[in-house]
């Protein structure tokens, strides 16, 4: 389902420059916006931790207790303990249009011994007479990046605006999952092992194809592909058990949680209970031989973004359950997960703070969220007796 915002812009950063080069902005308390919600299992209060943050996109928990905060147009935020926010310098040439710009964050599985002490980023990269979705990894020094450096860069450029997916999630292995989406303009290219479009791909934390992966040695395929026929995944995870999760846009409607699987094709285009956003006709088939079924298909038009697997002891009767963010429907699922079946179980949030972009458990386990706006905040959702 299409996120599409009609803005077109290079890369430019605004606001006061201070000493040392950072971009600061004001401190804030968090502030609780809903005291109580009901569900089924905990009830739970909202607590709005910072804001003024520009179309937040993805969140990133440091071992000292601050948030990094990618913004995606084009900045990153560093934000302390008190709200108080620092824009970061040293991010490469990022294109800001329409879904493009500065998307999902990843610390480095080691992060914290020093020699693994990196910040993964996605982006949409300028180049070529369009772009790409690409990972740039990078150190924090102070209020700035350091030894910045691309490791991917999606193989083949392509009008700018739509379709990256960005997602990122470790896997146990300690290889990384990014997500591409089929950039939108020629849906084929989800279908086509030659082009990373349409795909999960998994790397090495230095972007090379580990040597497992499901098409290495296979001459009509790349060897960083783990999945086709993904349109747009929005949602990534990786549970305790090793299990991928992903939720991924349909058009129109069809948008799915699927369980992702090396070397499994997911079917986009060809597969796809979505409609035609012109016709509002059935764009292909419901299944085929050989292209895996969504395990769960949301109802109406979700837009998921954002997708958390909850081991929290602080919600102990949603262990086991993800929680599913949505764009367009503003909403906040989670859904009962059952072996190998998903249902939705319970809406907890329905536009209390618009559109939901990011789904995160933290490492104090309470669960943090992003709204998708032009001043965005960062939430926290804690259990209340």
């Amino acid at each position: 389902m299409s996120d599409f915002v009609g803005v077109s812009r290079w890369l430019v950063l605004s606001g006061t420059l201070l000493a040392g080069g950072a971009l600061l902005g004001t401190t804030q308390a968090a502030e609780v916006t809903h005291a109580r919600i009901d569900s089924e299992l905990h009830d739970f209060r909202l607590v709005r931790l910072a804001s003024g943050l520009e179309h937040p996109w993805a969140t990133a928990f440091l071992p000292d207790g601050r948030y990094l905060v990618s913004e995606r147009s084009g900045r990153l935020a560093l934000i302390d303990e008190d709200g108080g926010i620092t824009r970061l310098e040293g991010l490469p040439e990022i294109n800001v249009q329409g879904q493009g710009g500065l998307l999902d964050l990843a610390l480095h599985p080691r992060y914290g011994d020093g020699e693994h002490d990196w910040v993964y980023f996605s982006y949409s990269k300028p180049g070529n007479g369009g772009t790409a979705t690409a990972i740039g990894r990078a150190r924090l020094d102070d209020n700035r990046l350091t030894d910045v450096e691309d490791i991917f860069v999606q193989g083949r450029y392509s009008r700018p605006g739509r379709h990256y997916s960005g997602r990122l999630a470790w896997m146990h292995d300690g290889t990384l999952l990014l997500g591409i989406g089929d950039r939108g303009v020629d849906p084929d290219r989800a279908q086509d092992k030659r082009d990373h479009a349409g795909s999960v791909l998994r790397l090495t934390d230095t972007g090379a194809a580990p040597e497992d992966n499901p098409f290495v040695g296979d001459g009509s395929a790349l060897e960083e592909m783990y999945t086709l026929g993904n349109r747009n995944i929005q949602g990534l995870t990786v549970a305790p058990d090793g299990t991928i999760w992903a939720t991924e846009h349909g058009p129109r409607t069809g948008d799915e949680v699927n369980r992702i699987e090396a070397g499994v094709n997911y079917g986009w285009p060809e597969v796809t209970l979505g409609r035609d956003y012109a016709t509002n006709q059935p764009i292909g088939a419901n299944s085929l031989p050989g292209m895996r079924d969504p395990l769960h298909v949301f109802e109406g038009r979700y837009a998921p973004s954002g997708l958390a697997y909850v081991d929290s002891e602080r919600f102990p009767d949603w262990k086991g359950d993800l929680l599913a963010g949505g764009l367009r429907s503003e909403k906040l699922i989670r859904l009962r997960v059952n072996g190998g079946d998903v249902s939705a179980a319970e809406v907890l949030l329905e536009g209390e703070i618009g559109r939901i972009r990011d789904v995160r458990q933290g490492p104090d386990g309470y669960i943090y969220l992003l709204n998708d706006r032009s001043n965005g905040g960062l939430y926290r959702l804690e259990p209340v007796e």
